[in-house]
């Protein structure tokens, strides 16, 4: 048997949030202690709400689903309808979730179960902003080193950003909370845009999905033909980039990725470029080395990694 992974997802889903978070759920190899909720691509009561959607989608309504930030540390909330649907999950006709929103506010879970759990034995799979990991390391500084280490997606560098000319979504919601995390010494694996743009779905892998002919299946084509066409759009390309299950494919198979050690500063400060990621990808500061940027994939090995675990489900 593979060596399983425990790890916590912190989402805001989204299309492409739930389809890592399927991806997670058809991997053996990874046990999911909880999912924690934040307020992002949607607000927190939709976000939490398509947590379970998913879970329950993939017959799994034994998930435990925690809301947790509401909104950002320092700033108003900044949300994608555009993107991804008034739901945040447009494109499939998902039922209302019967599974129990947990009572327990995400940032304590996140906290209590570091605390509880061996040292180094869980990673954090962030998904969206992060303003609940911050949080959690604002409220109880001694989790920082029991994290084995932080998968994120977010930032760009020779890609620009996504919302503004300089920043990508995840990191200009919650730049503060970005900085917080950045600067905290925790290992940190990041997927910028530079990564997930090389991540199309096009047509044909869309297709595939909907040709496995199950439940999970014919939703992730769906969710994908409505996600991807705001993309389509924008870039003038076939498919649109499948950002967040790059961060449960590089716990999967990390080969599939290319990537080096860099410093990743985050502005906080400037209008004009907040929640951009300064990464120094040619070492050219002297700044402390705190993440490993992922700059490459191998885009078919990840696709192919999609399609045999979502199989399962």
């Amino acid at each position: 048997m593979p060596q399983t992974h425990k790890i916590i997802i912190d989402t805001d889903p989204g299309q492409d949030d739930a389809v890592a978070i399927l991806l997670a759920l058809g991997s053996p190899e990874l046990e999911i202690v909880g999912i924690s909720a934040v307020a992002g691509n949607v607000p927190l009561n939709l976000t939490e709400k398509n947590a379970r959607k998913i879970c329950e989608l993939a017959g799994r309504p034994d998930i435990k689903v925690y809301a947790g930030a509401v909104r950002p540390l320092a700033r108003e909330l900044v949300t994608a309808e555009a993107v991804h649907g008034q739901t945040g999950l447009n494109g499939p006709q998902l039922p209302e979730p019967t599974m129990k929103l947990q009572d327990k506010y995400a940032v304590d879970f996140i906290v209590e179960t570091l605390m509880k759990e061996e040292s180094g034995s869980i990673t954090l799979c962030a998904l969206g902003p992060l303003t609940n990991i911050a949080l959690a390391l604002i409220r109880e500084p001694r989790i920082a080193p029991r994290i084995k280490e932080i998968i994120l997606m977010g930032g760009g560098f020779f890609e620009g950003g996504n919302v503004t000319p300089a920043a990508e979504f995840n990191i200009y919601v919650d730049p503060h909370a970005a900085e917080v995390v950045l600067k905290s010494g925790i290992p940190i694996v990041l997927m910028p845009l530079d990564v997930t743009h090389k991540a199309l779905t096009t047509a044909k892998r869309t297709q595939a999905f909907r040709k496995l002919g199950t439940k999970v299946g014919t939703a992730t084509a769906e969710m994908l033909e409505f996600f991807e066409r705001f993309d389509e759009e924008k870039y003038g390309t076939d498919g649109g980039p499948l950002h967040d299950p790059c961060v449960i494919a590089y716990l999967l198979k990390p080969e599939l990725f290319k990537g080096r050690n860099c410093n990743v500063s985050v502005e906080t400060s400037s209008e004009l470029t907040m929640g951009m990621t300064v990464i120094d990808w040619w070492g050219v500061t002297k700044r402390e080395k705190n993440a490993k940027v992922m700059g490459d994939i191998d885009h078919d090995g990840f696709f192919a990694l999609l399609l045999e675990r979502l199989g399962r489900l």
